[in-house]
């Protein structure tokens, strides 16, 4: 080969490797990433009709969904009284979702004004959660109607007007209505002079929540005897759902059931009112503005009520025969079943064993499937939607002395993952501006134990009760703080725990976690509030 033509091969000789190189290395590097999966275990029948658990695959969610996922259905509220602020998020394990939740703000001049906010200190914001269990019929019942129902009854508190502190009894509160009854118009007693008015008064405010529960599940589970009372004349009757399209929605929020936490924060006279039926968890944090290096004190406003909670199985003992004490409640469960021991619905534990036999005759050959009674119900209702109302002070305004800072009411979805301590510190540290990662350790040092711990119902120990391990962190990434609160119960500040959790999909994530709904108010100093916002905004 002439000289020449060996030095023009050399190059091409060249250009050619790089070519085939460059080639080789984009192939590799742009090649597509296997599918990252991950294993968890299910139940599944066997061909000799036994149930073991097994392995299933499951991809990873593509590491953009999880803040989409996470952010869903979050909300800011607007500025409410006295620089009081709400937020609200929630995840659903359930699909579709059994809990729900309310807010709105009752205003003093009308019974249900449940509006937006105006800034007014006037007005009381109302807020609920509510929890379902075996569907969600009832729980988006309770958020519709629930909150109404107690706005009718403060309205019926605000117009009663005693003429003496003396009708600020019981008694006089009788003698008053009475009165009004039964004495001829221009003798009834004054509706004006007001030395002592019942809706600020605590112990009538927690009478009027008591009376709203007890008014809504009487409903629930008194509209099905109603409506079938005369298709029960005949004992051989069917119930044919397409010619009574009314006997679906009455009956399906008693089948199913709800636990309810309410609270109602009334800024004009500084009272927080709380009341819960169930196992959902309010719980305060308390310090003074402006110290941030004080610890966040927690206060605990409710108590989980199940079949642990030592208080709640004298208290169902107490309403059955003696020869039932042992059955009551069994392994923590109201007959063995439920584990709130107080909810609305679950009409299975209250109506009696021939009307739940004789309604799932009539059913027979629907769609719609009833569950047998409990083996062992004998004397029911074993389940009540009483609630247990509590009370704290409102000591001051922003920058006064110490006092409730941010109230966090969530379902037990939350409470099954983090502990009161993590919970208040984790909201008292993103209120301090705290953004990216925190040491579990160096957060627990920033939280202490106030006067009221309240009762954990909780089966099994949550991963902090048993203390943390060298390089756990918190995660500080969102800007709402019931969303931050869900980032961090379900990933534990772990990112890839959070992301394959959020992989699971229903109905498997449900033996992994429970549906969370969380809302905290807090409050803000008002003199940086934005403009009120117009009365025909939205909360």
């Amino acid at each position: 080969m002439p000289l020449g033509g060996s030095r023009l091969a050399r190059p091409l000789i060249a250009i050619s490797t790089l070519g085939a190189t460059s080639y080789i290395a984009y192939k590799y590097y742009n090649k597509p990433a296997p599918p990252q999966t991950f294993e968890i275990a299910v139940r599944q029948r066997q061909a000799d009709g036994s149930v073991a658990r097994v392995p299933m695959t499951l991809p990873m969610i593509p590491v953009h969904e999880i803040d989409e996922r996470l952010r869903r259905h979050e909300i800011i509220g607007p500025w409410l009284p006295s620089g009081w602020r709400l937020c609200t998020a929630h995840l659903n394990a359930n699909d579709p979702i059994e809990d729900s939740h309310a807010h709105a703000v009752l205003r003093p001049d009308s019974i249900t004004s449940l509006e937006p906010a105006t800034g007014c200190d006037t007005e009381t914001l109302m807020v609920g959660v509510f929890d379902g269990h075996g569907g969600y019929a009832t729980s988006r019942l309770l958020a519709k109607t629930l909150l109404p129902g107690i706005a009718l009854e403060l309205h019926t508190l605000r117009e009663l007007k005693p003429q003496s502190s003396a009708s600020s009894s019981p008694t006089g509160v009788l003698s008053y209505l009475k009165a009004l009854v039964t004495t001829p118009p221009d003798q009834a007693p004054s509706l004006h002079v007001t030395p002592a008015s019942f809706d600020t008064d605590p112990k009538y405010v927690s009478m009027a929540l008591k009376t709203a529960f007890a008014r809504l599940d009487s409903e629930i589970v008194g509209s099905p005897f109603r409506l079938l009372s005369p298709l029960f004349k005949d004992p051989t009757a069917k119930l044919d759902l397409d010619k009574n399209p009314m006997a679906l929605p009455n009956l399906l929020p008693a089948l199913s059931g709800s636990c309810a936490l309410v609270a109602l924060l009334d800024a004009q006279n500084k009272h927080l009112h709380v009341a819960v039926t169930g196992d959902s968890r309010a719980v305060a944090g308390l310090r003074p503005v402006g110290d941030s290096s004080a610890k966040w004190i927690i206060d605990v406003l409710t108590e989980d009520q199940t079949g642990r909670n030592a208080s709640e199985l004298k208290r169902i003992q107490s309403e059955h025969p003696p020869e039932e004490a042992d059955i009551v409640i069994q392994r923590g469960r109201i007959l063995g079943g439920l584990e709130p021991s107080r909810a609305f619905g679950d009409a299975r534990y209250k109506w009696p064993v021939e009307f739940q036999r004789r309604l799932a005759r009539a059913l027979e050959g629907s769609n719609q499937l009833l569950r047998r009674p409990p083996a062992d119900l004998r004397s029911p209702p074993y389940v009540t939607s009483e609630p247990v109302t509590t009370h704290r002070s409102l000591q001051g305004d922003f920058g006064q002395a110490s006092g409730i800072r941010f109230v966090v009411l969530a379902t037990d979805g939350l409470w099954d993952e983090l502990s009161n301590a993590e919970v208040v510190g984790l909201v008292g540290a993103h209120l301090d501006g705290r953004r990216g990662q925190l040491a579990k350790s160096e957060l627990a040092l920033s939280v202490a134990q106030g006067a009221s711990a309240g009762v954990d119902g909780k089966q099994f120990a949550r991963s902090g009760d048993r203390g943390y391990q060298q390089g756990e962190q918190w995660q500080f990434v969102d800007d709402n703080v019931a969303t931050h609160l869900l980032r961090n119960a379900i990933g534990h500040g772990d990112p890839t725990r959070l992301r394959q959790n959020l992989s699971i999909p229903a109905p498997h994530a449900r033996r992994y976690r429970d549906d969370i709904t969380v809302t905290v108010i807090w409050l803000e100093d008002p003199s940086s509030a934005p403009p009120v916002v117009p009365a025909k905004a939205k909360l």
